[in-house]
């Protein structure tokens, strides 16, 4: 009996090439409905953390790139965070900083993916990330709940990137790329709003910033941010599965 002449195909009859894939998008799938789970944010608590962490951390590097100050970053217990900023920026940097929040993480997220192609690389990314975090802390980490979790997450990348294979380190890098490329998705509803509550008080959402700015409705940009964010994700799972050439 002779196997197939394209792809190779494992005891399953599922080919290899297709096995990648799938494990993402079953990871991708999972998190996604988890979240919009009337408690999957607790579910996934260190996850929404995380995301939070991204999320918060987009706004302020991108405003840094844009010429802006970004003073301090606070995460909260209850998953909120906030990224303050001080500068004088133009209609357009104000909503570019307003959609790095939550477009940087998308970016930084498939970017990963990409990168997870190469297995070998898995554990320097880990260990990149890790580092990265505590440049965090040192620099803008503003609340003791912040710097502790921070920490915790940069040691444990870097213990990751330590202590395990190159297939467990590639996964942990492709589990950490799909929780930056949907971090928007713990929250879609706040993306969708007018408003949101930070420490208790209302402020004006991201998209509604976006608005301000660049006219038409807050749900418009959202649908944008959403339309976008979906499109970077798939360009970096089309990346990260494709088939070699020979």
């Amino acid at each position: 009996m002779t196997a197939p002449t394209g792809d190779a195909a494992t005891a399953e009859g599922v080919p290899e090439s297709r096995q990648p894939l799938r494990s993402l998008l079953g990871v991708l799938l999972l998190i996604a409905i988890i979240w919009q789970l009337p408690h999957g944010r607790t579910l996934l608590y260190p996850l929404s953390l995380l995301a939070t962490c991204a999320h918060e951390l987009g706004h302020g590097l991108t405003a840094l790139l844009l010429g802006a100050h970004f003073e301090s970053f606070a995460l909260h217990a209850d998953g909120s965070g906030v990224a303050l900023w001080r500068g004088k920026p133009g209609r357009l940097d104000s909503a570019l900083i307003a959609a790095g929040g939550l477009l940087a993480p998308s970016i930084a997220g498939s970017l990963l993916l990409m990168l997870s192609r190469w297995p070998r690389l898995a554990r320097a990314l880990l260990a990149l990330i890790g580092g990265s975090l505590l440049l965090v802390v040192a620099l803008w980490a503003h609340n003791l709940f912040g710097i502790l979790f921070l920490l915790c997450a940069a040691l444990s990348f870097l213990l990751a990137a330590l202590w395990l294979s190159e297939r467990g380190a590639t996964f942990v890098l492709r589990l950490t790329a799909a929780i930056l490329c949907l971090s928007w998705l713990q929250d879609v509803d706040y993306m969708f709003s007018a408003s949101a509550s930070i420490d208790g008080l209302p402020h004006a959402s991201d998209t509604a910033i976006m608005a301000q700015a660049l006219w038409l409705p807050y749900w418009f940009w959202g649908g944008v941010i959403a339309t976008v964010s979906f499109a970077i994700l798939a360009l970096g799972l089309w990346f990260a599965v494709r088939p070699s050439r020979p």
